[in-house]
């Protein structure tokens, strides 16, 4: 027999620990070490967080506005920021630079596997505090999927979110948005003028969000897929704040 090949008996016996291990919950991209975001397959793994479908909204949203220097906070595997630089023209993505940037050890040694093919950087750390400080002033497009659930809400997630995705991806405070009002307030002096920030939120936080960006004198858009006569739709909400 071939070295490295395996006999049928181990490849059930393989097969088998995995249907225990979804049957026991775990994400089916942990499993497999994968996941198909916008019409990409991303490394990910146990203790990662897994990007949402809805959260290709950002995606395309982010692909209407211009510039070369993008960042991803909250990255996650990367797939938020890979997606929006391989959006890019090509004549684009040729001179742009993308950083990202995660406090997760485990999602940042992802997002390091799947954007160094890219051209991309990814950093380990707590928001702006990751990212080289030349980038300050000079970002055009910040894309942020910062965890928005309320801690309340966290109970009422499926199980193989809130028990095998990192708290941290996950909790955004007493109304969720706890992280955001960080990334908000410190937005503006990492933004190049006429540069936005992207975030995702809940239907229900708009109004406050909203608030949020216009209190940090920066002008807010939001976007939303949530056309029910729409197949394609997500449910995403996005909020483009622009300074």
């Amino acid at each position: 027999m071939p070295h490295g090949t395996r006999t049928a008996e181990e490849t059930g016996a393989r097969l088998e620990r995995l249907v225990a291990r979804r049957v026991a919950g775990e994400p089916l991209e942990h499993l497999l070490g994968w996941v198909e975001f916008a019409g990409r397959r991303w490394s990910v793994g146990p203790g990662v967080f897994v990007p949402r479908r809805r959260t290709e909204l950002m995606v395309r949203t982010a692909g209407e506005l211009s510039g070369e220097v993008l960042v991803d906070l909250c990255c996650g595997c990367g797939a938020v920021g890979g997606s929006v630089l391989l959006g890019l023209p090509d004549g684009v993505r040729a001179g742009a630079e993308l950083h990202a940037a995660d406090v997760e050890p485990a999602a940042v040694e992802h997002a390091r596997h799947n954007l160094a093919p890219l051209g991309g950087a990814a950093y380990e750390g707590d928001l702006f505090d990751a990212l080289p400080a030349a980038l300050r002033g000079r970002i055009d497009v910040l894309t942020c999927n910062a965890p928005y659930v309320p801690t309340g809400a966290i109970g009422t997630m499926p199980p193989e979110a809130r028990e095998h995705e990192p708290a941290v991806a996950l909790d955004g405070g007493g109304d969720g948005l706890d992280v955001l009002r960080r990334v908000v307030a410190a937005a503006s002096a990492w933004l190049a003028p006429g540069g936005s920030l992207l975030f995702e939120i809940g239907g229900g936080q708009v109004d406050a969000a909203r608030a949020l960006v216009t209190e940090h004198r920066m002008m807010p858009r939001v976007v939303t897929d949530d056309d029910p006569d729409d197949d394609d739709a997500t449910g995403g909400t996005v909020v483009v704040a622009t300074r």
